[in-house]
């Protein structure tokens, strides 16, 4: 059973940054390919971002493009989403969570690992 701990959140003003820390129990590198998701108070919840452990190609919800970046650290079996410009409507619990497929999916229940998330509020 893999782990998936975040961390990372917290209040920041509006045009701020934050980084978000994915840590896993193992090596996911070359084994799992790991998204993160966010659920605003009364929304669903919503893909943010999707990094490979094939290729590492990542892919980005259209709503944050350009302003978040994913990346990961196999040493550390880490993935990362590095969130700039942050606007209040990105106030949410943000979600990590792995999948063995290479294949990137933007959908939170065909993962096989969530985490618990962390709150990230962004103040105006």
């Amino acid at each position: 059973q893999v782990q998936l701990v975040e961390s990372g959140g917290g209040l920041v003003q509006a045009g701020g940054s934050l980084r978000l820390s994915c840590a896993a129990s193992e090596r996911t590198d070359s084994t799992f390919t790991v998204g993160w998701f966010r659920q605003a108070p009364g929304k669903e919840r919503d893909f943010v971002a999707s990094i490979s452990w094939r290729r590492d190609l990542p892919y980005y919800a259209d709503s944050i493009k350009g302003r978040f970046t994913i990346s990961r650290d196999g040493a550390k079996n880490t993935v990362y989403l590095q969130m700039n410009s942050l606007k209040p409507e990105d106030t949410a619990v943000y979600y990590c969570a792995a999948t063995r497929s290479p294949v990137i999916t933007t959908i939170w229940d065909s993962h096989d690992y969530w985490g618990q998330g962390t709150q990230v509020t962004v103040s105006s």
